[in-house]
């Protein structure tokens, strides 16, 4: 089941941003070599860099929102505590493959398009949420630098029925 916003429709959109590219501008165009693109690539592929301490970071700034909104009360539909939640886990969405963990990427989708489309945040959604911070934590706590295979497959379908459970629930 990897269906777009558990069939709902999205509250929030990102925004994108086009910002002055200054260092085309002072360098000027044009393209690479292939030699040049194939390092990058190579480099890419091949780094040994440690994306543990940098996903704690980001998983510690969602705990930290996840546990401000609890504290907020019953029900909150702050747009500012649901982006302190959703921002660190788009971060990690955006850099779990390149550093190889494919799977924190796709649980961070899966909760980014959670997010989106929920109306606010109250118990349920920050078990939800929760959920979500507790299964990244232990892939990369693991060092899962893996799809996961049939485990992650089925940790990923779990987390969609809770949602599509929530969902179901709040017609």
């Amino acid at each position: 089941m990897d269906v777009q916003h558990y069939n709902q429709k999205p509250r929030r959109k990102a925004k994108f941003f086009s910002p002055p590219n200054i260092l085309k501008a002072k360098a000027g165009s044009g393209g690479l070599n292939d030699a040049i693109l194939d390092r990058a690539q190579d480099l890419l592929e091949n780094h040994t860099v440690d994306f543990a301490p940098l996903a704690e970071i980001y998983i510690n700034q969602m705990k930290e929102g996840i546990d401000e909104a609890a504290a907020l009360g019953h029900k909150t539909s702050s747009e500012e505590a649901i982006g302190k939640i959703l921002m660190p886990c788009v971060q990690l969405k955006a850099n779990g493959t390149m550093f190889h963990y494919p799977l924190v990427t796709r649980i961070a989708d899966r909760f980014v398009q959670f997010m989106e489309v929920i109306e606010c945040l109250d118990e349920e959604t920050l078990d939800i949420s929760n959920a979500f911070l507790t299964a990244m934590n232990i892939v990369i706590n693991g060092k899962i630098k893996t799809d996961g295979a049939d485990h992650g497959e089925a940790l990923v379908e779990e987390l969609n029925g809770a949602c599509m459970r929530y969902f179901d629930k709040h017609k």
